[in-house]
């Protein structure tokens, strides 16, 4: 469930942020290109279009982030074995070293050949 959830919020993003850079900030984006001509097959309307599309996707996006989030958190608390308990458990607890002792130096050659 979760693979599925993060990769619909991906192609979500895609999508949302090719709709913003098709529009442009000042209002023109698409229907710029068209203005001359006449309003063949609802030019006009391609701004309205935009607009919602890019409301939708965005909310669309908030949605998916909380069920992601609501999905990871339904697993952890399926997971009721305690595996993460006795992870931070091994971790907390503190071992004696080994071995205390340093280790001897070498000697480094001379460089010296007969």
């Amino acid at each position: 469930m979760y693979l599925i959830l993060v990769i619909l919020a991906v192609v979500v993003c895609v999508l949302l942020g090719a709709i913003v850079l098709i529009q442009n900030p000042k209002g023109g984006g698409l229907t710029s290109n068209f203005s001359s001509s006449s309003q063949l097959m609802g030019v006009q309307k391609t701004g309205d279009f935009l607009e919602k599309g890019t409301w939708i996707l965005a909310i669309s996006l908030m949605v998916l982030s909380l069920a992601i989030n609501i999905s990871v958190k339904g697993n952890l608390a399926k997971n009721d074995n305690g595996d993460i308990d006795q992870t931070v458990k091994k971790a907390s607890t503190p071992t004696a070293p080994t071995n205390s002792a340093p280790l001897p130096l070498q000697a480094a050659p001379t460089g010296k050949k007969k």
